[in-house]
């Protein structure tokens, strides 16, 4: 049988893609295509860049939380977290101007137009803690748990507005994805319990 031809950088190119949904220049040139394969798809259109050094075929499905998989390839570190991690799970519709990513208290602060990002700060051992990750786009995506997400919305209430927090909160409860157990645990890792404390008591009292 005659031996197989070796893949064109455009090949390689298109095949990433397909498999992976959205990929980053350095990934595809990892992958063994070059930047000026690139560069030429995107301008015969055959590929769209999405952000500076991240691209997409143009006919890709997608995924209403699209954005946040452009967001997890640029910000490779980052977790989406708070209002944005609240509407993932489905616990508001409210849909947040800028998408909220958790990176570590000394980890480069990305700089990019879009899709707009606004950062929260935390240590790095609660950045690595109750994170989920799904998939959206053909991209894994890191999403803080709802407990982590509902004690971190406290966390941050002056930022988010306490209204968000109690929303949140509430919902979580009345869908039933959470147990009150499991909020007031990630409340006292988040040091939050003093201030959530008589919300959820409030909202589980059957007096």
């Amino acid at each position: 049988m005659p031996a197989s031809q070796p893949l064109s950088h455009r090949d390689i190119v298109m095949a990433h893609l397909r498999a992976r949904g959205m990929a980053r220049l350095s990934e595809l040139i990892a992958s063994g295509a070059t930047a000026a394969t690139v560069s030429r798809l995107e301008r015969d259109g055959l590929i769209v860049r999405l952000a500076r050094g991240l691209y997409q075929l143009p006919d890709a499905p997608l995924d209403v939380n699209h954005s946040l998989a452009e967001a997890a390839k640029l910000v490779p570190k980052g977790v989406i977290c708070l209002t944005s991690a609240l509407a993932f799970h489905g616990l508001t519709d409210q849909i947040p101007a800028k998408i909220w990513m958790a990176i570590g208290t000394k980890d480069w602060h990305p700089k990019f137009t879009y899709p707009p990002v606004r950062f929260a700060r935390f240590d790095d051992v609660r950045l690595q803690e109750d994170v989920e990750w799904h998939l959206v786009d053909g991209v894994a995506v890191p999403v803080f748990g709802i407990a982590r997400t509902v004690a971190d919305l406290f966390r941050y209430r002056q930022t988010v507005g306490i209204n968000v927090a109690l929303e949140g909160l509430r919902e979580s409860l009345r869908q039933k994805k959470v147990t009150p157990s499991e909020i007031s645990s990630q409340a006292a890792k988040a040091k939050v319990w003093k201030a959530m404390e008589p919300y959820l008591v409030a909202l589980t009292s059957h007096g």
